[in-house]
């Protein structure tokens, strides 16, 4: 570990939220001289306050380790290539519209990679009333259901989030041009199904 540039880090970011030496040390019930010592590379913070210190920094604990933040690409505007990430121990759902480290319950994500489509996941729909009906003829039970709906197409992401023991069905507005609807299964992942809306 290069305490010269974990201290230069931890200076960027307690100077980037606007925080004093002794604000960080109250925060981690620590001296002030402790903070000033990291800053100036003449120690690192102790395996204790790694946690605390990320919290008040606003910094993932590895990066900090690291002594460094690199910058992601920059979002470039194609949100077709949305990514869907779902947490295994909340079942949060999560997107990124470019690159990014996505964690969730102490877990770093991957990115979920649809699947090819399957005949027990038929998408039916339905044009009722200036919406599209969408359903899926599926279980909803706790162990087995559908857990979101997304219609992803230009600029937009409509993402409809769904529980056990209710239908597998949304409504859509009606839209002018095509999109691609994600279908996400407990049991058998992510699917993508091509999808024109008309209007």
């Amino acid at each position: 570990m290069d305490c010269k540039k974990v201290g230069q880090l931890i200076l960027k970011l307690r100077n980037e939220k606007g925080l004093t030496q002794k604000q960080v040390a109250d925060s981690l019930n620590i001296s002030n001289k402790t903070v000033s010592k990291w800053e100036c590379g003449l120690g690192c913070p102790d395996v204790t306050l790694w946690t605390e210190l990320s919290e008040v920094l606003g910094a993932d604990v590895l990066k900090l380790l690291e002594g460094e933040l690199k910058p992601n690409k920059p979002d470039i505007g194609k949100i077709e290539k949305v990514k869907f990430y779902v947490c295994p121990s909340c079942n949060n759902i999560l997107i990124s519209t470019g690159e990014a480290t996505i964690s969730c319950c102490g877990r770093k994500l991957a990115m979920l990679k649809p699947v090819p489509q399957q005949e027990e996941h038929e998408v039916t729909i339905q044009e009722i009333d200036m919406q599209h009906f969408i359903s899926i003829d599926h279980p909803m039970t706790k162990e087995h259901y559908i857990l979101f709906i997304a219609y992803v197409q230009n600029e937009r992401v409509l993402l409809h989030r769904l529980y056990p023991e209710q239908n597998a069905e949304i409504n859509l507005p009606m839209m002018r041009s095509r999109g691609n609807l994600y279908i996400y299964c407990t049991e058998h992942g992510l699917m993508k199904y091509p999808f024109k809306a008309k209007r």
